[in-house]
């Protein structure tokens, strides 16, 4: 059920990754295309800005898919209310001040990032500042857009997700268009449309969380600045992360305009833009392995955490190798859509990418595993791998070799920082496991104490009504060899056939999509918890026997006698998957 999931995740993941990748993609194809090298620039200029504010979205996506991750795992409602309350709320307030704090600075921050000061022999300086006006408009929805995804993606509302991308995507070429041929072609239109196009993406997502059945609710009462911290804490990783870039992107760009000019600088916006696509797979296979590793984390499930990491790895890999590929062949008619025929950008910008895009393989490695990292709680090793992946490694590299390389030296520099920061990560992993592993044991970084133990644990998945009386069977036996009372060893595998008998008959048959049913029993001195997970049509237990009362003893038998012989149950329906937890 894990890789399925995780397949289905990824898609999603993937295309919602370029939420913010594809307006800077779009309305870099436009300024290269029509509005010429120095306009390109000038966006060059502008991105470490743009990452700044991607940095708070981030900051708050990423301790979203943490701690909702947590909270839902362990079947917390107001914990969640809480984590989603917070998140709009700062999502809200850093807008706000974002789009205060710019406006008010515009012109020394214009300065800062490296376009110099404003006079009539230094259009880039304008250009830069009309494209950074027109975009920090979009902000607000800038910043809700990448909020949005780890909610939508826990809903399991992954059609509107993809919707809301193509949406966006269609307004943004829509109105460059419009800028391009109507309106006078500025850069200011082009960030314009950027922003219009959020706003879209926005509209078309928000439908969700309006729904009476959401499983998300805003509460002003749950803001709470314990919540606050938890939140932030959880997502300071990927601020390290998006910082990390803000400074190797400011770095590179100072690197570049001494060893080539402006010319280069036209060439790194290029690559840089179509490397934000094709790190998207990565970071796509990052976010899915966050959420679904904070989840299996707060269920205390070794098992499937161990099969996450398999399948997260086996996935980044096969991904990333057919997206160099692509990059290696198709660098000149990609480099072309951007730059047109201006032979001397082209050139440079032809022979950086194909530099660069050896460096996606490592760095989709790299980016999976520190994302997983933060999902089991190794925030600093998350922080480390970041550090190191985003600027100490391909920074060092970069300026070294731009000594005796010049510009070839630079884009050298992604590979050898991306390879370097794999190798440093794996030798701290090797030192946790003692000794030279490429195991999923080794990287899952787990520590011996961390669930529970194999001789405690019963796992199987359940595909047919035999299947299920069978496993009663089994289970029944397991918990009597481990000194379990013959009666309640008995009812422990009566509950678990009734409830996998009773999806299997009832939620099987609802479509004809192939389903699973995933039993997991815990046995410890304090306390015994049935776990079950499925794939079927949303079904909670315990709210349909509230719904359907009856005055008829045998009305709903089994799901009255499971209910009634149990200490607590708690379900949750999230990523599209039914989570009850039984505790006998």
């Amino acid at each position: 059920m894990i890789k399925k999931l995780f397949r289905q995740m990824l898609v999603t993941q993937i295309v919602s990754s370029m939420t913010v990748t594809i307006c800077m993609l779009i309305d870099s194809i436009m300024i290269g295309r029509f509005l010429g090298v120095e306009a390109m620039s000038a966006y060059g200029l502008a991105s470490p800005l743009l990452l700044v504010f991607a940095a708070f979205g981030s900051l708050i996506s990423s301790g979203v898919q943490v701690m909702c991750g947590k909270t839902v795992g362990a079947g917390d409602r107001e914990a969640t209310d809480a984590a989603y309350t917070v998140s709009v709320m700062l999502a809200a307030g850093i807008s706000a001040i974002g789009l205060v704090v710019v406006f008010a600075f515009l012109g020394p921050l214009t300065t800062m990032l490296g376009a110099g000061k404003p006079g009539p022999d230094n259009p880039v300086y304008d250009l830069t500042r009309d494209y950074i006006t027109g975009f920090i408009i979009g902000a607000p929805a800038f910043l809700c857009a990448q909020i949005m995804v780890p909610y939508m993606q826990l809903l399991g509302s992954r059609s509107r997700l993809v919707a809301a991308v193509i949406a966006m995507t269609v307004s943004d070429i829509a109105f460059d268009l419009l800028n391009v041929f109507v309106f006078e072609g500025s850069t200011l239109g082009m960030g314009l449309a950027s922003s219009l196009s959020y706003y879209i993406a926005f509209g078309v997502g928000i439908g969700v969380f309006l729904r009476k059945d959401c499983m998300f609710r805003f509460k002003r009462s749950l803001f709470r600045a314990k919540t606050c911290r938890e939140l932030a804490a959880y997502g300071v990783p990927t601020v390290v992360n998006q910082i990390s870039m803000v400074l190797l992107v400011f770095l590179l760009n100072r690197l570049l305009l001494e060893v080539e000019g402006t010319m280069a600088v036209a060439a790194y916006s290029v690559i840089s833009t179509v490397g934000n696509i094709c790190y998207c797979f990565g970071s796509g296979t990052g976010a899915v392995a966050m959420m679904l590793a904070a989840i299996f984390y707060a269920d205390r499930d070794k098992t499937s955490i161990r099969e996450l990491v398999r399948v997260m790895t086996r996935s980044a890999i096969v991904l990333d190798v057919a997206v160099t590929a692509v990059g290696l062949l198709a660098a000149v008619p990609l480099i072309t859509l951007f730059l047109g025929e201006n032979v001397d950008a082209k050139s440079i910008a032809v022979f950086g990418l194909r530099l660069f895009v050896l460096s996606i393989l490592p760095s989709s490695l790299n980016s999976t595993y520190k994302n997983y990292y933060q999902g089991v709680n190794r925030l600093r090793l998350t922080e480390l791998i970041s550090v190191l992946q985003n600027f100490i490694f391909p920074g060092a590299f970069a300026f070294l070799l731009s000594r005796f390389l010049g510009v070839n030296g630079v884009w050298l520099g992604f590979v050898c920082g991306e390879t370097a920061t794999l190798i440093a990560f794996s030798a701290l992993v090797w030192r946790h496991h003692g000794g030279f592993s490429l195991s999923a044991d080794a990287y899952s970084m787990l520590d011996a104490s961390f669930g529970a133990a194999a001789d405690c644990c019963f796992e199987c998945s359940v595909q047919t009504v035999s299947e299920a009386a069978e496993v009663s069977a089994r289970l029944c036996a397991f918990c009597q060899e481990r000194e379990i009372d013959r009666r309640t060893a008995m009812l422990i595998g009566l509950s678990v056939e009734e409830m996998t008998v009773n999806i299997i008959e009832h939620g099987f048959t609802k479509d004809t999509q192939e389903h699973n049913v995933d039993v997991r029993v815990v046995l410890d001195d304090d306390v015994r918890v049935i776990r079950i997970r499925d794939n079927c049509i949303g079904f909670d237990p315990t709210k349909y026997l509230e719904l359907h009362q009856s005055d008829d003893p045998t009305a709903h038998i089994g799901l009255r006698m499971v209910m009634g012989m149990v200490k607590e149950a708690n379900y949750v329906n999230s990523l599209g998957l039914n989570n009850l937890s039984l505790i006998i």
